[in-house]
This record gives structure tokens, C-alpha cells and sequence, in this order.
């Protein structure tokens, strides 16, 4: 695969919304998301006014394989910028053909001096699993905990 990795932007919303369906209704996600959360981040995505998320689309050979949202932010635990991999998808059936190893070395070499990339994944996932922890990610033993204030 030629392998491609680019900003997305608002145009872009007809490829990337069938793959944000797919990553939604996937072992990836363990509950429902409304469909207006959904939009909202993606319109979050594409625009760069927005310093906290990061939309990314990534193509395989000159077409649409998957996308990235990277939340931007610290790690007090340890002392610098953690780059949180809120979402990876590719579609079914470009998987298993090195794309997921390719979008975390491409991760790693466009923070360098980030301290921490960070990313969740469920116990269903277990193929995500192996794929992480064999690019070197750990598990972290943290039960999480959330309060969500707005709609």
C-alpha cells in the first residue's frame, strides 16, 4: 500500500461518516453515542480552530482506508504532553494488511516529544490488543471514571 495520512477536513464528511458509523457500532465502542455527539465532533475535527482534536483521514493506495481522532493534551503523571488516540478505524476489509502499525508509527513520528500516547481499548477488542501491545503499548490498570455535564 501506498499509505497516505492528511488532515481532514469538512468535505470529507461522506468518506469519513460511514467509517465513524463503523467504529460506533463496533467492539470498539461499549455503548451507545447519540448521532449529534457524533457530528459535533466531527465538525470539531475539521476545524482548526479547535486546539484539542485532531481529525485524520488515511488513505491506502489514493483511497479512503480509515481515520484518526487524536485528542491533544497533558499527562501530569508524567510531566508532559499526552496524546490521547481517541479513535482508530479502518475499513473491514483493509484490515489485517499493516495499516494499524503503520498509523501508530506515523503517531509516534509526528509527536516526538510527546511523553505519552495513551489510547483505550475494550476487552472485546482483542485483535486491537495484540496489534498494540505489539508496537509497544502497556496496559495501564486504571479503572476510569467519568461525569458527563453537557449534552
Amino acid at each position: 500500500f501506498m499509505r497516505e495520512f492528511r488532515e481532514m477536513t469538512p468535505e470529507d464528511r461522506e468518506i469519513v461518516w460511514p467509517m465513524v458509523q463503523g467504529f460506533y457500532h463496533s467492539d470498539a465502542v461499549l455503548h451507545p453515542v447519540d448521532e449529534a455527539v457524533m457530528e459535533r465532533t466531527f465538525q470539531d475535527a475539521v476545524n482548526p480552530g479547535e486546539p484539542l482534536l485532531r481529525g485524520v483521514l488515511i488513505c491506502a493506495d489514493g483511497e479512503p482506508a480509515g481515520y484518526l481522532y487524536l485528542a491533544l493534551g497533558y499527562s501530569a503523571e508524567v510531566g508532559g504532553r499526552c496524546i490521547f488516540l481517541e479513535e482508530i478505524f479502518f475499513r473491514p476489509e483493509l484490515r489485517g494488511r499493516g495499516l494499524g502499525k503503520a498509523a501508530l508509527k506515523w503517531l509516534r513520528e509526528q509527536y516526538p516529544d510527546a511523553r505519552r500516547l495513551r489510547l483505550e481499548v475494550n476487552r472485546e477488542n482483542a485483535g486491537a490488543a495484540r496489534l498494540y501491545e505489539k508496537t509497544g503499548y502497556q496496559k495501564l490498570d486504571y479503572d476510569q471514571m467519568v461525569l458527563d455535564l453537557l449534552p
